[in-house]
């Protein structure tokens, strides 16, 4: 057993908006300092005599892990921990825990939300309505823009973690063909039915990102990319805003190229008011605020998952420990 005495968490707000159950949480320690929100020059005095954070999206660099001698415990409410230096914690024997597999049913949902919101033109026909183009009508409905279906598209997965394999079940419902992308690390690329990423481009009708932000798949949707994907057809990303070249979508946006973009993360978030894709000239995206795991069950199992965390450490057995 391993005591613990006191925790903080550094940006609750991110997570809970008055609508979680922290119960659990707070009954896993003897004491708790919960913040909204921790601005950077605040950050070492909040951790300094902590001996567990949590963080969501607050960073924790090696110069102020120096500063919190009795941290024992890095819980991440978030899969990814690129905020938490973790060589660093590593270094000074602080193990470094995230949340895995919380948000799927949220971010499977959002992507088709995207995806149907584009293909059914929903956005176009509200617009409609609201311009009061249906009250005006000679004849009982509106048909100025082309509605396609799910069915018979083909939609290329790029990431088969969790969310790709489960974004695929649910298009496979829809009547989709599913095709999923070869590993970009050469050493993974053992399954003959994958294929490479220019071909899948190529052969798309929607290309879905689920892959990490590593420094190999850095704008891996580039200019060359999006010239790649077939005339038409429609790019979401509801993985990390990294993985696409902004000012390269919106220009393929513009052009016609692409049938439309669902675009849930960018680069930085939140995005300066001249980012590229939040101009308002750009046609056929459909552009939502790091929403996709927002959903109120996943925000609800983020906290289950990080009091799990805390419990499994104080008794000797550390999950989900990132390396």
């Amino acid at each position: 057993m391993t005591q613990l005495q006191r925790g903080v968490f550094l940006d609750l707000n991110t997570v809970d908006r008055d609508d979680l159950d922290l119960t659990e949480l707070r009954a896993c320690l003897p004491e708790w300092a919960f913040h909204d929100r921790t601005r950077p020059d605040q950050c070492a005095e909040r951790i300094a005599d902590a001996d567990v954070v949590i963080t969501n999206k607050v960073e924790l660099d090696a110069d102020l892990l120096a500063v919190a001698p009795r941290l024992r415990l890095i819980c991440a409410a978030a899969t990814g921990f690129n905020n938490i230096d973790v060589a660093a914690a590593r270094r000074q024997g602080i193990v470094v825990s995230n949340a895995r597999d919380y948000a799927t049913d949220s971010v499977v949902q959002h992507v088709f939300a995207l995806l149907l919101t584009l293909v059914t033109r929903l956005d176009d026909y509200r617009a409609d309505i609201r311009a009061g183009r249906w009250s005006a009508s000679d004849q009982f409905c509106l048909l100025d823009h082309p509605i396609g279906t799910l069915a018979g598209m083909r939609i290329g997965i790029i990431g088969w973690g969790v969310l790709g394999r489960a974004t695929a079940r649910v298009a496979e419902a829809f009547g989709m063909e599913v095709r999923v992308a070869q590993s970009h690390d050469p050493a993974q690329r053992t399954h003959a039915d994958r294929l490479p990423l220019e071909r899948l481009l190529a052969e798309c009708d929607v290309i879905s990102l689920h892959c990490p932000l590593t420094p190999a798949t850095r704008h891996l949707i580039d200019d060359d990319a999006l010239r790649r994907m077939r005339p038409g057809s429609i790019l979401l990303n509801t993985a990390r805003g990294g993985l696409v070249d902004p000012e390269a979508l919106a220009r393929h946006l513009r052009s016609g190229h692409l049938g439309g973009a669902g675009i849930d993360v960018l680069e930085p978030e939140p995005p300066p008011p001249g980012h590229p894709l939040l101009a308002d000239d750009i046609p056929r995206l459909v552009l939502t605020p790091h929403t996709a795991w927002a959903a109120r069950g996943a925000r609800q199992r983020v906290i289950d998952e990080v009091t799990h965390n805390i419990r499994s450490f104080a008794c000797g057995s550390p999950r989900n420990v990132v390396e």
